[in-house]
């Protein structure tokens, strides 16, 4: 890549990157006044599983001893005042909900109401052809473009169109556009090759 192109992809960036930071910073806005986190509400929540590596805050109302954070850890388990360990890996938050009410109302609460959000989601992978590859924090919103800045952009031999994508638990890659349209998820393993002259 010429010196002007990653002068103009870094500037590019820098103005997405921006424009996602003020984006969050109007979304913890409205979260005080109630509005929920496109993440964290509709079809995604709803097919988003728990893995290894997920922070979770649980309330259960009127039970300040059994709430907190809690980590899913190496086994895919939570470990809980009172009931004990519970399977969260491959559930999703309101399984898990499901999961945790059954075993309080055996014999333990009498009709518990418990609310799980997540905190802090696993983190995603990148390697080859970028400058830093490695494991990174997820952010809400994450994309294609997104995960390269945040490994240092791309190395002067990448192929910069394009990306490999491997979703959590699947075992083949997708091949798909190294732009704001490609999403990344929890977990994810992305992939940038070495273009060909």
């Amino acid at each position: 890549m010429s010196i002007i192109k990653q002068l103009v992809f870094f500037v590019f960036v820098a103005v997405l990157l921006a424009g996602m930071f003020s984006g969050q910073r109007a979304f913890a806005q409205d979260q005080g006044a109630g509005t929920p986190s496109p993440f964290s509400t509709g079809h995604q929540t709803e097919s988003y599983r728990l893995g290894t590596g997920d922070k979770l805050k649980m309330t259960v109302f009127g039970q300040q001893d059994l709430s907190g954070e809690f980590v899913v850890d190496d086994t895919g388990f939570i470990r809980l005042p009172l009931i004990g360990q519970v399977k969260a890996a491959g559930l999703t938050i309101h399984e898990f909900e499901d999961a945790v009410t059954v075993k309080l109302a055996d014999g333990y609460l009498r009709d518990p109401r418990v609310s799980v959000e997540v905190t802090n989601y696993r983190p995603f992978y990148i390697i080859g052809e970028v400058n830093k590859p490695g494991e990174y924090a997820y952010v809400n919103g994450m994309n294609a473009l997104n995960a390269v800045a945040l490994a240092g952009g791309y190395t002067y031999r990448a192929d910069d169109s394009i990306v490999y994508v491997r979703h959590k638990g699947s075992p083949t890659e997708e091949k798909d556009p190294a732009d704001q349209t490609t999403a990344i998820y929890p977990g994810d393993i992305i992939r940038v090759a070495e273009r060909f002259f």
